[in-house]
């Protein structure tokens, strides 16, 4: 079986994502909620 596995640090410090796209993804699940009614689902953003 080949190895599929790297001993090299695959993440660096450039691919660190900014603070503004951490914040803009917690605060886009703080306002996502889903309803269950039955047997469907409805997505709804609180703005």
């Amino acid at each position: 079986m080949a190895k599929l596995y790297s001993k090299e640090k695959l993440a660096s410090q450039n691919m660190l994502p900014k603070k503004e796209t951490i914040a803009f993804i917690l605060n886009y699940s703080k306002a996502l909620s889903i309803k269950k009614i039955g047997k469907m689902s409805f997505e709804i953003i609180a703005n």
